[in-house]
């Protein structure tokens, strides 16, 4: 069963590109674990609204899971606490 997320980040402040790049990293390597980019987006990131917005699909949870466990992605620990505020991330339905 399919599972489709949605995500929300906040960026550090003064860090709003460096949240980009680490992005662009780990988002290459969904696809390697049966994921789907469906859409990134970006606000202004004023006030309390999250910087970028992203809508995933995986083919499971265990493909999520690998994607999350990833050595790669979780190499960039320290990159990612350094420009990443908070994260949300939650199980949505598509239409």
């Amino acid at each position: 069963m399919s599972i489709s997320l949605c995500v929300l980040l906040w960026a550090r402040p003064g860090e709003e590109e460096g949240l980009g790049r680490y992005e662009d990293r780990v988002l290459e390597l969904v696809t390697e674990h049966g994921g789907r980019v469906l859409q990134r987006a970006r606000t202004d990131g004023t006030g309390d609204e999250p910087l970028e917005i992203q809508l995933f699909t995986f083919e499971s949870q265990s493909a999520l899971d690998g994607y999350m466990q990833d050595e790669r992605r979780l190499a960039l620990a320290d990159e990612r606490d350094r420009v990443v505020a908070r994260t949300e991330m939650m199980r949505v339905t598509l239409d």
